[in-house]
């Protein structure tokens, strides 16, 4: 099979499945390497005792020949096989029980590495013996050679057993390892599962629901924590755009009935009824109608903009207080004064757009609601630039001054729909004094509103 179809297969497991052969494929290769270093420990340590038991042997029986008490046949034991001693011509003078008295069993060659110390493994047939044996020697004085041979049977057998088990154990250990493995994933992945039958049971009319919390404080409860925060604020802002389209469509509806009322009266009758109205009179009020449907529609376009982030960042020093004193002739002829102090002028960095419309939407305020006078100023408090917008009209409540802020909303005794205002000029401010880095905050005028703008100062140049 080539890559691309194990690659297939591999991504049609169940991420447990993924586990489980990883896991086991890992314990089998560190089974396996374990099992490689304990056989070759054991040959190495079986073949050593086997060599020192055929040494000691041969040392044994030259000390017998140095103290001329070597008996014929030579007296064996301890699982060695053949002893023969051999003088320098390769000819047998001595040999145990069974060995053979005519043939040494090693020939010149390997004789001559014997007895430079060297240990040799031949083939047994030649000493009629069944597998491998191992042959050591010991020289003698005169060219003489004590050569003992053991049989490596015992050790191979000792070995083949220790293979044999764990070529039978290991396959059944890493099978019981791999099923403990598969309940115990299985286990640690079931609070997984569970969030996931949350999140399938979660649709666009029930987003209100929240996915199961497990118990503990692991990385799968605070993936369920997190998940379900933010379900809650995808929920909070569905619930904001839901309020929004509504409050659109009402706001839209009722200049737009307006125009449709009047431009019907206008097409029924030739000339306007008692009561209705001049001509020039229908147009001015279908221009107002206008006006104020492009007003709110500008408006909830720059609302839309911000929420996507996609209004023009600060990029250049603006005169906060310049602008100020050019807005300050919009308003002449207001229903009541507007007076503007700023004497010095105050840099920040900023859109000179948006700090128009900033200052020009909390003056429609105050100007629609104002008693008497309506007072705008630009200063420096020492941190930043400060531009005020204070009226004397009937004031609004502690509790309700945050509430202002949001989109379309009026409050009943000072905000109503026909005098003009669409109850989105002080959620358009925050989102520009936002914009810049600023904020915005009302205040008591005892009597009257104080909006205050505070803004970042521009760096000097």
């Amino acid at each position: 099979m080539n890559a691309r179809g194990l690659t297939r297969r591999w991504h049609r497991l169940t991420l447990r499945g993924r586990l489980i052969l990883i896991g086991s494929v890992g314990v089998a290769a560190g089974l396996a390497l374990g099992g490689l270093i304990l056989v070759r420990t054991l040959e190495f340590t079986l073949q050593r005792n086997l060599d020192e038991g055929a040494v000691g042997t041969a040392r044994d029986v030259a000390g017998l020949v140095h103290a001329g008490r070597l008996s014929d046949p030579i007296p064996v034991g301890g699982g060695v096989s053949f002893v023969q001693v051999v003088d320098g011509r390769g000819r047998v003078t001595a040999a145990s029980a069974g060995a053979d008295r005519l043939v040494p069993m090693l020939g010149p060659g390997n004789l001559t590495s014997v007895r430079s110390g060297a240990r040799l493994t031949v083939d047994g047939e030649q000493l009629g013996i069944t597998g491998a044996v191992r042959v050591v020697g010991e020289p003698l004085p005169g060219g003489r050679t004590v050569l003992v041979a053991v049989s490596e049977r015992g050790t191979a057998e000792s070995i083949g057993v220790v293979k044999g088990t764990l070529l039978v154990a290991f396959p059944i250990l890493v099978g019981l390892l791999a099923a403990v493995a598969w309940r115990v994933v299985g286990w640690t992945l079931a609070p997984v599962e569970t969030l996931r039958r949350g999140a399938a049971e979660i649709t666009g009319t029930s987003s209100a629901r929240r996915l199961p919390v497990p118990a503990g404080n692991d990385e799968v409860h605070r993936l369920a924590v997190t998940l379900n925060d933010m379900l809650e604020r995808l929920e909070s802002t569905r619930r904001r755009q839901r309020a929004f389209v509504a409050d659109a469509a009402h706001e839209l509806r009722s200049p737009l009935a307006s125009m449709r009322t009047q431009l019907e009266v206008a097409v029924r009758l030739d000339t306007p009824a008692p009561g209705a109205g001049s001509q020039p009179e229908l147009l001015t009020d279908l221009l107002t109608d206008l006006n104020r449907l492009a007003d709110l529609t500008n408006d909830l376009l720059l609302l839309a903009r911000a929420d996507e982030g996609a209004l023009p960042p600060p990029a250049e020093r603006v005169d906060v207080a310049a602008l100020a004193k050019e807005l300050a002739g919009r308003y002449a002829g207001a229903r009541v004064p507007v007076q503007v102090e700023a004497p010095e002028a105050r840099w920040v960095r900023g859109t000179p757009g948006a700090l128009r419309q900033l200052i020009a939407n909390l003056a429609d305020n105050a100007v629609r609601h104002a008693t008497t006078q309506v007072r705008v100023a630009v200063e420096d408090p020492g941190e930043g630039v400060l531009i005020t917008v204070t009226d004397d009209g009937p004031g609004i409540a502690p509790a309700d001054r945050e509430r202002v802020f949001g989109r379309f909303t009026r409050l009943d005794d000072a905000r109503a729909r026909d005098d003009g205002g669409s109850g989105l000029g002080l959620a358009i401010v925050r989102e520009l004094a936002r914009l810049h880095g600023g904020t915005v905050t009302l205040a008591d005028a005892g009597p009257g509103v104080r909006a205050e703008v505070r803004l970042p100062a521009a760096d000097r140049v």
